[in-house]
């Protein structure tokens, strides 16, 4: 099975890295801290980083020195990461990184990190390309936190009687056969979370929902139409109400009417011999 490109563009990265940042689990970066060696230089290998937003976001919640190894098959985003590092660790210590062109797929291994990350990641997997991550990041035996994972619902706020069928339709092309491959979408973090408890990790899983109001209507713009284009090209038959349906909604969004949330999982998975007061 060969993998197929998912090519995500910079500027939409960019827009939606403050919401990224207000979402993702705080909770679970709290539960990490204690995982993770109270001495030394941390290694962190971020799998998929996109232009670097995991690494702006943790690095300055993590006490210590901090090597980032950012991984991505995008030369272009990973161009951008490189120039625009992650500032210093919670306490001041620096912060180091570097780029790998990647598929982060199909890595033989990761040898001595601390810490394993990715970001909006395994909703664009197969249950394959799940299965050979979770193995890479066991090998590894350290902490594995992936973030923002789609979990297949939205809430708009007014109602729509038209917001479900745009909604499921949606989440068939988030499960959509791309090529020769069959992506998870809102399935993969059940399927990643059975992978990780069966190989011994302790496992939790926390929500982490964008909340999109008036604040962020421009990121809520961006997603909306994404979100109605993906359910049109998986059901072209919703054809005419659906195009009534995006005028109502955007004209929302342009007055500051709509409210948006979209549910996101965050993971956290563990060896038991990092965990306090646990011994295997």
């Amino acid at each position: 099975m060969t993998t197929e490109p998912v090519w995500v563009d910079a500027d939409w990265l960019a827009l939606r890295e403050p919401a990224d940042g207000a979402a993702r689990s705080s909770e679970l970066v709290e539960v990490l801290r204690s995982s993770l060696p109270s001495c030394g230089r941390k290694v962190v290998h971020d799998l998929g980083c996109g232009t670097g937003s995991m690494a702006r976001w943790l690095a300055g919640q993590l006490p210590g020195a901090q090597h980032w190894v950012m991984y991505d098959r995008d030369v272009t985003l990973l161009g951008l990461a490189a120039v625009h590092p992650p500032g210093p660790a919670s306490d001041g210590a620096p912060v180091t990184s570097e780029i790998r062109g990647r598929d982060i797929t199909r890595l033989d291994g990761i040898a001595g990190a601390d810490l394993i990350t990715a970001s909006a990641l395994l909703d664009m997997l197969t249950a394959e390309e799940v299965h050979r991550l979770v193995a890479t990041c066991v090998g590894a035996r350290c902490p594995v936190l992936i973030t923002l994972s789609v979990v297949g619902r939205v809430d708009l706020t007014p109602a729509d009687p038209f917001d479900q069928r745009v909604a499921e339709a949606f989440n068939a092309h988030q499960r959509r056969l791309s090529g020769a491959r069959r992506l998870l979408g809102p399935d993969a973090v059940p399927v990643a979370a059975e992978d990780f408890s069966k190989q011994g990790l302790d496992v939790l899983i926390r929500e982490s929902p964008w909340r999109l109001g008036p604040e962020r209507a421009a990121l809520a713009r961006e997603w909306f139409v994404g979100w109605l284009d993906a359910a049109r090209e998986q059901q072209p038959w919703l054809g005419r109400e659906a195009r009534r349906y995006a005028q109502r909604r955007l004209a929302e969004t342009a007055a500051g009417e709509l409210l948006v949330t979209v549910h996101h999982a965050d993971l956290l998975a563990r060896p038991r011999s990092l965990m306090p007061g646990i011994s295997v």
